[in-house]
């Protein structure tokens, strides 16, 4: 993946390339990611906690239920899975109970476990919540016990994991190692897989443990420190957040460990991306209510591997790593996100970037969007030329008929065709910003034919909504949508209430 000399940088893309990429993600093949690193299984006891001990001034948790949760890199695996990835696990496990049950938590979600190693030295590493609810407020975690071994793995079970990583390597599209410091992830187990990895052409990505010494990541494809992490790798000043410095240490971790590039992610600031012989790339991220920063960084691995599997561009996969470790934050705990939920805040942001006037070909995936979250479509079309109550009315009315409401805006050229070379009063720029202020439309959507059948067409409406002026035979493409399972609604209008009536009034006072 590294940028030629002297090639310019592809400009960061707009929400509107961002979509079509992520649309066509679910039809395209799916790639497939080996997760090399420390898995463990997060356990949540919880209870109430409505009283103190007798014996001492510690809350009592009165235990209620106990879940077991794939944990560690096993998250990474998870967040790819719901990105659709095959995803095969590559780790260490204890020959125990706790280890049977990581690995069937993780079966049933869909991913290989036939890489994970039992090892007979050490306990399958289990992270232990006790969350209390008092006085019936939100949950609160009152602590955390760990049951693990960071000694690092015997040669034994270190040859064992390199012979099953170079077994799944043979397919992968692409390789993360996501590194907690638990000792699975060896300096030579690191070496061995990234550069078996390379040699085959699989890109690796790696999210490092908070160590001074990279070392064992040299040769990597890309590395996805914090600010945090890279200062400590770097021995550059965490407290210093100027550009020239975050700059340096990029470029400082780049040389060092051979990287094709680095993305140094920057919590709200959002990422910096340095390709090789590129200039620094600052990858902005959109301000999130932030409500749980846990598995921010394991999306962002997840997100950026999937992408650049799928062949996304460095600038584009940074993009939709910030979008989707944006999502997770604004949730409790970590929750995998789906790639709809992706599109869909893309498409809320090209909301902002587009306001709800669309083509025809921008419209198209984000209703299909729409349409997978279970969302009704409605349309009407119309000219909508001096906008008056009955307008309003109407679209209020449509709008009732389904979730989202399109509205098909005749061209000027079209209303001069139908009304008159007199027609229309407002041009179309002006009667689509005036129907975007409309709280009951979604979407605008211009034409130029004579009637909106091609729009109905594409558009499949689940509701076709005219006024009740018009009988169901009248109604053009009303045949269309009854075929495909829609229903036609006619709406009542306000009588006395229309554009022609109004243009009536005026000329009649300019005559008087």
């Amino acid at each position: 993946m590294a940028v030629k000399k002297n090639q310019s940088l592809p400009p960061l893309p707009k929400a509107d390339e961002l979509i079509r990429f992520v649309d066509k993600w679910s039809a395209r093949q799916r790639r497939h990611v080996v997760v090399l690193g420390d898995y463990m299984l997060d356990r949540y006891t919880y209870g109430n906690a409505e009283r103190l001990s007798p014996d001492a001034p510690v809350p009592v948790l009165a235990g209620e239920k106990t879940d077991d949760r794939p944990g560690g890199a096993a998250n990474v695996c998870l967040d790819l899975r719901a990105l659709h990835c095959d995803v095969s696990c590559l780790g260490v496990v204890g020959n125990d109970a706790n280890g049977k049950v990581l690995k069937g938590s993780l079966k049933k979600t869909g991913c290989d476990v036939s890489g994970m190693v039992a090892s007979p030295d050490r306990p399958t590493t289990v992270k232990h919540s006790f969350i209390g609810l008092a006085q019936h407020r939100h949950p609160q975690k009152m602590f955390r016990v760990d049951a693990e071994k960071k000694s690092p793995i015997p040669a034994a079970i270190e040859t064992a994991v390199l012979a099953q990583a170079m077994r799944l390597l043979r397919t992968a599209d692409a390789l993360c190692i996501e590194d907690y410091n638990k000792g699975v992830v060896s300096p030579a187990l690191s070496q061995g897989v990234i550069k078996a990895a390379r040699k085959l052409g699989v890109p690796v990505l790696v999210d490092p443990a908070a160590i001074s010494d990279y070392s064992k990541y040299t040769g990597a494809t890309t590395i996805t420190p914090n600010r945090t992490e890279a200062a400590l790798a770097t021995g550059r000043p965490y407290s210093d957040a100027s550009d020239a410095n975050l700059h340096a240490m990029a470029k400082d971790l780049l040389t060092r460990l051979k990287l094709d590039n680095v993305v140094l992610t920057l919590d709200k600031q959002g990422a910096l991306l340095l390709e090789k012989q590129q200039k620094p790339l600052l990858v902005p991220t959109v301000a999130r209510q932030v409500y749980d920063v846990t598995g921010a960084g394991d999306m962002v691995l997840a997100m950026l591997a999937a992408a650049v599997a799928q062949g996304a561009a460095w600038p584009m996969a940074v993009d939709l790593a910030n979008t989707a470790a944006g999502l997770e934050v604004e949730k409790f705990g970590v929750v995998p996100i789906e790639l709809d939920e992706v599109l869909l805040s893309l498409l809320h942001r090209r909301h902002e970037e587009l306001g709800k006037a669309r083509t025809l070909e921008q419209l198209l995936p984000e209703l299909q969007a729409h349409r997978r979250q279970g969302k009704k479509i409605a349309f009407t079309n119309g000219c909508f030329d001096i906008l008056h109550a009955g307008h309003v009315q109407y679209l209020r009315e449509a709008r009732r008929t389904g979730d989202l409401l399109v509205v098909g805006l005749n061209s000027d050229s079209s209303i001069r065709n139908l009304k008159g070379p007199d027609r229309p009063v407002n041009h179309e720029a002006d009667r689509v910003m005036v129907l975007s202020e409309l709280q009951s439309v979604d979407y605008v959507v211009v034409f130029g034919e004579q009637t909106p059948i091609k729009l109905i067409r594409a558009i499949k409406p689940d509701t076709l909504v005219k006024g009740a002026d018009y009988k169901k035979s009248q109604v053009v493409g009303a045949d269309i949508v009854e075929k495909h399972g829609g229903r036609v609604v006619l709406v009542d209008l306000v009588q006395g209430r229309s554009t022609t009536n109004i243009i009536g009034k005026i000329q009649m006072q300019k005559r008087g």
